[in-house]
């Protein structure tokens, strides 16, 4: 070794930023090892590197003890004390046993530490840079396919994109430039593996962000977003400036905006809706295109609601195999069962006649149980009185009912 040696150091701590400290630690780890597997021995050894004129040096180091029972690990006080008569029983002592042809060995040892450090370096500096990108959307290109993963370029590594992350529209080609939402970022012992999906719900709202300023700068902020990949989104916005209309923005003029995200994600089709704290309102606008009459809670589940709409929307509403509902449901949080205006008429009929059939069932219960006993007339008729009033009682609650049916529906 020598100078050569530290001004390779020194240039592979400035283009690689690998400290020269590490890799002298690394490498002087690696001649101990390479020492006792050339020259056999077994000894407790050390090697020093000198940083000033690029020598290394091996040392055995030797206990001193009062008898030797092995005289590779230990030296006896006698011996000792005619090196220096100040050596105690316990102390170390280093003896030079450098081999004359050991510089082979050690350049050849040293190019295979700087190598490994060197890779282990560029595997840090990829990691930390595309760890900053986890949760954000890059450009990349389509390299290649295998059984498993489409593996896409970002430039300093290779990406994959496995099978539930691609879109089901979409057909992949070599050289193809795609846009990617970077899901994850992992360590391993391969090195740095980065994971990135065009199906992410996620992807949407970054395309927004992109394409919509007021979204990127929190004028416009991007509350739920439901997707299935390819065919369908809806996504709810809302405006936190009342002069700014979240939706418009969002469509941009004559929908350039919301155009380039449909291209971007070959044709997916794309609802805005805007969110209302009410949720009612925000359950009604959820089902766009359909337009909704009313919106009913469900007293037990107050995460259920029975939303009414007009006879000719009910196909409308639900949508191709129920995903227009679905979508809603996924965006709202709520479990959404929608019924036409002529369904909802019935089931209030139903509702109606069930109610007087039990006031009925319950006033000729009375009478059975009156005329099965030994009441006296007197007795007879106060029981007539309060069965009549019951059943008086039972009509007005239906009627209640069927008003505040009614008001709702025209509110």
């Amino acid at each position: 070794m020598s100078k050569e040696m530290l001004n390779a150091l020194d240039a592979l701590e400035a283009e690689k930023g690998v400290s020269k400290e590490i890799v002298i630690e690394a490498l002087e780890a690696a001649l101990v090892s390479a020492y006792k597997r050339h020259y056999g021995q077994a000894q407790n050894v050390e090697v020093e590197f000198n940083q000033k004129k690029g020598d290394i040096h091996v040392y055995s180091v030797k206990e001193v003890t009062e008898e030797v029972m092995d005289s590779q690990l230990e030296v006896s006080l006698k011996d000792a004390l005619l090196l220096n008569p100040a050596y105690e029983i316990g102390d170390k002592i280093r003896f030079e046993v450098t081999p004359k042809d050991f510089g082979r060995i050690a350049a050849q040892t040293a190019k295979q530490v700087i190598l490994q450090r060197v890779r282990e370096a560029e595997r840090n500096i990829i990691y930390n840079e595309f760890s900053q990108y986890e949760k954000d959307i890059m450009q990349g290109i389509v390299e290649r396919q295998d059984s498993r993963y489409i593996y896409v370029n970002l430039g300093k590594i290779e990406a994959v994109l496995s099978k539930q992350d691609q879109m089901p529209n979409e057909f992949y080609q070599p050289h193809d430039r795609i846009k990617v939402y970077v899901s994850r970022v992992e360590n391993t012992s391969k090195g740095p593996q980065v994971f990135v999906s065009r199906s992410h719900p996620d992807l949407l709202r970054r395309l927004f962000e992109q394409e919509v300023p007021e979204v990127y700068d929190g004028t416009v902020e991007i509350v739920s977003i439901a997707r299935e990949a390819g065919d369908r989104s809806k996504v709810a916005v809302r405006s936190n400036d009342p002069n700014v209309d979240p939706v418009g923005t969002c469509v941009g003029p004559k929908g350039s905006r919301v155009q380039a995200i449909v291209n971007e994600l070959k044709g997916e089709n794309m609802d805005i809706v805007e969110w209302d704290e009410d949720p009612a309102i925000f359950i009604a606008n959820s089902l766009n295109p359909a337009e909704a009459v009313d919106v009913i809670f469900d007293l037990d589940n107050p995460k259920a609601c029975t939303v009414v709409v007009p006879d000719y929307q009910l196909s409308l509403a639900i949508g191709k195999r129920g995903q227009n509902a679905r979508l809603a449901a996924k965006l709202t949080g709520f479990k959404i069962d929608i019924k036409s205006e002529t369904d909802m008429e019935e089931f209030y009929a139903k509702l109606e006649e069930g109610a007087y059939i039990d006031a009925a069932d319950e006033v000729e219960t009375l009478d059975e149980a009156v005329s099965e006993s030994d009441l006296t007339a007197d007795e007879y008729e106060n029981v007539a009185i309060e069965a009549a009033e019951d059943e008086a009682t039972a009509a007005e609650e239906v009627a209640e009912a069927n008003e505040a049916t009614a008001d709702q529906t025209e509110e």
